[in-house]
């Protein structure tokens, strides 16, 4: 008896992301100084539940013990909302972009529905395709820089349009050595970024709270996005390398 119970703990556990959700479409809807902070607050809550509900539903077993509960379905529709949707309309509701191209933020909303249909968005060797629906990370990176709106813009069409291209992006919860190393730089990363949200302050709105400090930690933390998409990038130059070699190889072969 003791299975099941733990099995629903762990699916009851995935569904507080829809809690996390729930939260911050208020905080957006009823808008006030403090909105932005505990949207993203609330967004790290979700992530961090996102990154640890996965290893307790294999400790417990859940595909076995409940085979008619599709964990999985539910963990997809949280991240949609905490890392697609409501970023989104966060950004939306703080007026980031040129007046007149809002709909711009359609792009990523469709690349993002997109990716999430993929049935090949993991490849077999561990790693995204496709640039990730990170884009919870994306707007936070927007509002703490507080760049030109038209370099907001480029950023949001860019990464959008990345989803198509077939590129690996690495999977941090898998093995390896650059995953080691990723998830050992989301450390110092994390209490970064945690520090330049607990900073903010209240009434300095035209600046969406950021503080001098809180700005200065949101840049330096910047350190973590960069190795990513350098370290994805340098994954995909080194698999387009193998496959040109191979083909050349091949061909050689046939002459």
């Amino acid at each position: 008896m003791l299975r099941p119970v733990l099995a629903w703990a762990v699916h009851f556990y995935t569904a507080l992301g829809l809690a996390c959700a729930a939260g911050i479409a208020v905080l957006i809807l009823h808008w006030h100084e403090r909105s932005i902070q505990w949207s993203f607050l609330l967004m790290v809550l979700a992530t961090l539940i996102d990154a640890t509900d996965g290893t307790l539903a294999r400790a417990v077993r859940v595909k076995e013990v409940l085979p008619n509960f599709d964990g999985r379905r539910l963990d997809d529709l949280v991240d949609f909302l905490t890392y697609v949707f409501l970023p989104l309309l966060l950004l939306y509701r703080a007026d980031l972009l040129p007046e007149g191209t809002e709909a711009v933020l359609l792009a990523p909303l469709f690349a993002a529905g997109y990716g999430f249909s993929q049935v090949e968005a993991k490849t077999a060797d561990g790693y995204f395709l496709g640039f990730p629906s990170y884009w919870n990370l994306v707007a936070f990176y927007l509002l703490a820089l507080r760049l030109p709106s038209w370099c907001n813009l480029a950023i949001l069409v860019g990464l959008a349009l990345l989803t198509f291209v077939p590129l690996r992006y690495l999977y941090p919860s898998m093995k390896g050595r650059l995953n080691w190393w990723t998830n050992f730089l989301a450390v110092p990363w994390t209490v970064l970024l945690l520090a330049s949200l607990l900073l903010l302050d209240d009434n300095r709105r035209s600046d969406y709270g950021f503080t001098a400090w809180s700005y200065w930690l949101a840049v330096g933390s910047l350190f973590f996005p960069l190795w990513y998409l350098g370290a994805s990038w340098w994954v995909s130059l080194r698999q387009a390398r193998k496959q040109a070699q191979a083909s050349v190889s091949s061909q050689s072969q046939l002459v």
